[in-house]
């Protein structure tokens, strides 16, 4: 059963991601005095009392500005409304209710839907009277909330599920964890437009300029029954490029996202090829232990003939030699050219880092393995290898044990590698093999 869903509503700075990252315990949505740092839909899960809770935090809503951001943000949140079971509607206590409070909160009476007023900057007990001045805008109950201190965020959290006829309830356990997917990649390369090509709805904010997505976005989609959380990135610069606090913070979030994903579609632009800067993603991806699939973006507008995909992979081959092992498509978020066969693709890889492989099957492996090949003797000294198994999953840990562990020669660690991939059908994922004194 799905979560209910809470969409967090207000003009811009009234302490909306600042409420979001308090009940969710962690910095999710980028906070700063500079208005309109939220622009996308950002949806968090937390436990209350036994109930799990979906918030969705939203941009500043200005209703008549007609700006391009502003008026993408007012699509989101309108969106994030319009999937919500209860609506937050904040609104900052230490100012009289504005002309735009006053529109929103006409917009969320005609939704029909259940609404609290939270008035927010409430710090101390003598602040609790300023909600007697948001009356006027029509919309019951009120609660007094201080985000910034959590003052009367638990009162407001119990009001939630009495609005939601939940405090009676039984809680519903779910322990059901699909695959969390990020789309990671350079700034502009179109993970946003992939986002909502995947969703089939317009999920995060999408223009031609650089840098629109500034925080992790989760959305949750169904694959053939599996439930999959697709998390949207910033765009990763280099660390020479990234210019303000902003894009400081947002790159510690994409960071975080591929440290907490299963898999990560690393996106790269199909005009500009494999630059230095997506190896160093990729770098990042697999040195996280994550499963990776490639994704060469714009393939519409590249000119084509009957080589130019082939030369394209043997070009990346040929930067990066390990991205031989993973999964690599030609797509177009665009025209939704092959952007089918992402998902697929991905749980290909998924389930390959979920699996575990037997030590009865690794020693059988690592008997045909020698007789193949063996080891080549290196300094006169024979090396012998004994035993193996895996010791980790995800990433794959693999423990061979020698006479002579430090002279395995990496050719052979290669050759080792190369065979075990093609034996148990590890496509997309780094695997690690350690060789230890018997």
């Amino acid at each position: 059963m799905a979560n209910p869903v809470i969409a967090i509503v207000g003009r811009p700075n009234v302490g909306k991601s600042t409420f979001f990252n308090r009940i969710l315990k962690q910095k999710k949505a980028i906070v700063d005095a500079i208005e309109g740092i939220t622009r996308d839909r950002i949806y968090g899960d937390m436990d209350w009392v036994g109930h799990n809770l979906t918030f969705v935090d939203t941009g500043g809503y200005i209703p008549e500005d007609v700006d391009i951001f502003n008026s993408a943000i007012r699509q989101q949140a309108q969106a994030a409304v319009a999937e919500a079971d209860l609506i937050l509607f904040m609104v900052d206590g230490k100012e009289d209710p504005t002309a735009s409070d006053k529109t929103l909160a006409q917009f969320v009476r005609e939704t029909g839907k259940k609404a609290i007023l939270v008035v927010n900057k409430c710090d101390t007990l003598e602040l609790d009277k300023q909600v007697n001045g948001f009356y006027k805008l029509g919309i019951d109950p009120m609660h007094p909330v201080s985000s910034l201190s959590g003052r009367l965020t638990g009162d407001l959290l119990d009001l939630i599920l009495d609005q939601l006829d939940l405090k009676n309830t039984k809680p519903i356990v779910d322990d059901e964890k699909g695959m969390r997917l990020a789309i990671v990649g350079m700034p502009n390369v179109g993970k946003s437009s992939l986002t909502n090509a995947l969703l089939r709805k317009e999920q995060s904010i999408v223009t031609p300029i650089a840098g629109t997505t500034r925080d992790s976005i989760d959305s949750i989609l169904k694959y053939y029954g599996n439930e999959i959380t697709l998390v949207d990135t910033a765009g990763l610069r280099k660390r020479s490029k990234v210019s303000d606090s902003i894009e400081f913070y947002s790159t510690l979030r994409t960071q975080r996202a591929i440290e907490h994903c299963d898999v990560a579609l690393v996106l790269i632009d199909g005009e500009k090829g494999f630059s230095k800067q997506d190896k160093s993603i990729v770098d990042y991806v697999i040195k996280k232990g994550k499963g990776l699939v490639l994704l060469v973006n714009k393939w519409d507008l590249v000119d084509k003939d009957t080589h130019t995909m082939k030369d394209f992979t043997d070009e990346i081959a040929y930067q990066f030699r390990s991205l031989a092992h993973y999964p690599i498509l030609f797509i177009s978020a665009l025209t939704k050219q092959r952007v089918s066969k992402v998902l697929g693709t991905a749980h290909r890889v998924y389930e390959s880092k979920q699996n575990s492989i037997s030590t009865s099957k690794l020693n059988k492996f690592l008997r045909k393995l020698i007789a193949k090949q063996s080891p080549p003797a290196t300094h006169g000294k024979v090396i012998n290898l004994n035993y193996m198994t895996q010791v980790h999953r995800a990433p794959h840990l693999f423990v061979i044990f020698s006479n002579q562990p430090k002279l395995v020669p990496m050719s052979y660690r290669r050759f080792i590698e190369n065979q075990l991939r093609e034996q148990f059908d590890l496509v997309g994922i780094p695997i690690r093999i350690s060789f230890r004194r018997k």
